[in-house]
């Protein structure tokens, strides 16, 4: 049996049925589309509540990022804070020692281009943006050790920027920080 214009009722069935997916599939992309403009515009216009700034020319002149306050320090509250520079090709310093099971902040920046960080093994992976401090709290659970790549493309020595964050138990760790303000595992 066929309709007047020449199709079976299935087939009418069936072309009412992929229309009704194929509005479906349209909203959805539609939704979707909203949601990542919605989310870009929120972003864009509620930047972070509190940014941190670092003059990348006088970096190693003064403040927080002068070399002899870089790598791990352990707080007054038993925290450590680990403070490092990013720039072509390198990390500074290029390994650091935490202690396992103990809160760590990791407070980095760039002296020249955009740079990143990714703790391989961890949860840590940002962009250091030359003129911002990046902050990034964790906390590792046991020794070992973690290879830290540079992963944003930073220029053509960019394969070889690599660093390592050296994780000791917390006996070694308060050992080697009585006798150093700062702590590398660079020989």
């Amino acid at each position: 049996m066929q309709s007047e214009h020449g199709h079976s009722p299935s087939a009418l069935i069936a072309a009412r049925i992929e229309k009704r997916w194929a509005t479906l599939s349209v909203a959805i992309i539609v939704l979707l589309a909203a949601m990542a403009a919605f989310a870009g515009i929120h972003q864009a216009t509620m930047p972070q509540a509190r940014v941190e700034t670092a003059d990348p020319s006088t970096l190693h002149l003064s403040g927080e990022f002068i070399e002899s306050n870089l790598g791990s320090a352990v707080e007054p509250d038993g925290s450590v804070t680990v403070r490092a520079i990013g720039q072509q090709y390198s990390f500074t310093p290029q390994c650091v020692v935490v202690p396992a099971d103990t809160p760590v902040t990791l407070r980095a920046t760039s002296a020249d281009v955009v740079h990143g960080i990714l703790i391989e093994g961890t949860n840590i992976n940002t962009m250091l943006v030359p003129g911002y401090v990046s902050v990034m709290n964790a906390r590792f659970k046991e020794p070992g050790d973690h290879l830290m790549p540079c992963q944003e493309f930073c220029g053509v020595g960019h394969e070889g920027m690599w660093g390592k964050v050296q994780v000791v138990d917390k006996d070694t760790f308060r050992a080697m920080s009585t006798d150093n303000r700062r702590l590398t595992c660079v020989k």
